[in-house]
């Protein structure tokens, strides 16, 4: 009994046990996204390139140095001048952006839209970010009036407020998982000033009568061999000391190609046929 309010509860039911895309690409597109992001704050990551493995560190140094060579290949310009923003970054390696914004369906606060770029059928367009709790951890004082709580078809919960106790408990985690300069999550997306733009999905809608769902949910589980030095931008983290299971994380993947300026929408229940 996890006493979370079923009305407010967001989960994936078990008729959607097909995925639509397969954790490899799932994998892919977000293994694509962390590792341009930290390639731009390249300059910033000092610490971390130190304690990491000299044929990891020199992979890097040479992807910025042929990054360098196409953003300015007639000046000898420094590469810690190179600093886009993390939308930017989404639609230089996915093709489109997304950010909050106030939702186009009256009484429903903020939600996610499309602002640049085009979001091809079967992408991974957001990240559900959160506290992830096993079936057996108590979420009862997280939960109430909390409309943001996703169950899993395990029973996996995770708590993607960012305000109050939920907020609390996400940065004490998170605080508590790092390794010296290595960061285990990623908790801009607290805060106005978000490192991973995909860490907006908490915002998607359900859709309504005339609101049809353009995207899904889908669950994932890390896999151990995910680079230690990008796991700084995974908007999630376990409630649990215990590292016995997967961190697991849901995505938001596109039904159908959304265009520039189109609201995302998914429903409560997501089937995928």
């Amino acid at each position: 009994d996890y006493r979370v309010n079923s009305r407010t509860l967001r989960y994936v039911p078990e008729e959607s046990k097909d995925k639509v895309i397969t954790d490899q690409e799932v994998l892919g597109a977000l293994l694509k996204v962390f590792q341009a992001l930290f390639l731009n704050d390249f300059h910033k990551q000092t610490d971390v390139v130190t304690v990491l493995p000299e044929a990891v560190k020199s992979a890097y140094q040479g992807l910025l140095a042929v990054q360098h060579r196409r953003v300015n290949p007639l000046e000898n310009r420094h590469p810690q001048q190179i600093n886009l923003k993390p939308e930017d970054i989404l639609f230089k390696t996915l093709g489109f952006s997304v950010a909050r914004a106030t939702s186009s369906v009256l009484s429903a606060g903020r939600g996610v839209f499309v602002t640049k770029g085009l979001v091809p059928r079967g992408t991974v367009v957001s990240m559900y970010p959160g506290t992830v709790y096993q079936k057996y951890e108590p979420v009862f004082f997280q939960s109430i009036g909390n409309p943001f709580i996703f169950r899993c078809l395990d029973g996996t919960l995770i708590d993607g407020n960012d305000k109050g106790l939920s907020k609390v408990i996400y940065r004490s985690c998170s605080g508590r998982d790092r390794l010296g300069p290595l960061r285990m999550s990623d908790s801009t997306w607290l805060t106005p000033e978000i490192h991973n733009p995909l860490a907006v999905g908490q915002y998607v809608n359900n859709c309504s009568n005339d609101r049809a769902a353009n995207v899904c949910y889908q669950e994932f589980d890390v896999p151990a061999i995910f680079p230690v030095e990008l796991k700084q931008y995974l908007p999630n983290i376990a409630y649990s000391c215990d590292k016995q299971s997967p961190l697991r994380c849901v995505v938001l993947v596109a039904l159908r190609d959304i265009k520039q300026g189109e609201e995302l929408f998914s429903n409560y229940y997501t089937i995928v046929s």
